[in-house]
């Protein structure tokens, strides 16, 4: 059995093709998992929406707690860092992440950003050891975790070899720090001209769409394999 985490970071509620305003990585998120479930119904799926309730921002408090031996930890430390173990207990239980991200900015929304810096965490995610070459040592590479980035832009043009390419800050600032921890296995599809509407946005979608499909059934073909 395939464990799928999910999360959603768009502070749109709802899909777009559903409801006014609704939101297109939602739409190319929720495509990816009920697709999956289609075909393999008995998968695990935790749900994390953090675009409608974001994780708490890293304070001096979350560093002295998280920069402290656990066995060191006094009992309000443990308290500071609930959610970040909450969150981190999310991706090991999982085989497979699943975001649906907009581009805020060039960069990842705010929500986005407190998750990474509740699970990017010294000692629990990863270890830094001067003595090696590379000093981050991840510590969620036991297994495979593959990632599927699911992004929406307002413009178009970001990805490889895009005139906008440069601009686009958003995938390497998830890819990165994922890839810290050891999750270093990213697959993206993103919807373009959000900002455009009409026939340029429709045909993105549309090809997002059909792109999510073939994304879901090679990875399920993987999986079994």
């Amino acid at each position: 059995m395939t464990t799928l985490l999910h999360i959603d970071a768009s502070a749109r509620p709802g899909l777009s093709g559903t409801i006014a305003h609704g939101s297109h990585s939602r739409r190319l998120s929720h495509r990816f998992v009920s697709t999956w479930k289609t075909e393999r119904p008995h998968d695990e799926v935790i749900y994390r929406d953090i675009g409608a309730k974001p994780p708490g921002v890293v304070t001096g408090e979350w560093i002295e707690a998280g920069y402290t031996p656990a066995e060191l930890r006094a009992p309000w430390m443990h308290g500071v860092l609930a959610e970040s173990d909450a969150l981190i207990a999310e991706i090991r239980q999982a085989d497979l992440l699943v975001i649906g991200v907009p581009m805020y900015n060039f960069g990842m929304p705010a929500q986005l950003k407190s998750w990474i810096d509740n699970v990017v965490r010294v000692g629990a995610t990863f270890n830094f050891d001067r003595s090696l070459d590379n000093p981050y040592v991840p510590l969620l590479a036991e297994r495979t975790r593959r990632t599927v980035l699911l992004t929406s832009c307002g413009s178009n043009g970001y990805g490889p070899g895009g005139f906008q390419a440069h601009l686009d800050l958003l995938t390497p600032g998830i890819a990165s720090p994922l890839a810290l921890l050891g999750l270093a296995e990213i697959h993206s599809v993103a919807v373009e001209h959000a900002e455009d509407h009409g026939d340029l946005l429709d045909q993105s979608m549309a090809t997002a769409l059909v792109r999510v499909d073939a994304l879901v059934r090679a990875l399920q073909t993987s999986a079994s394999a």
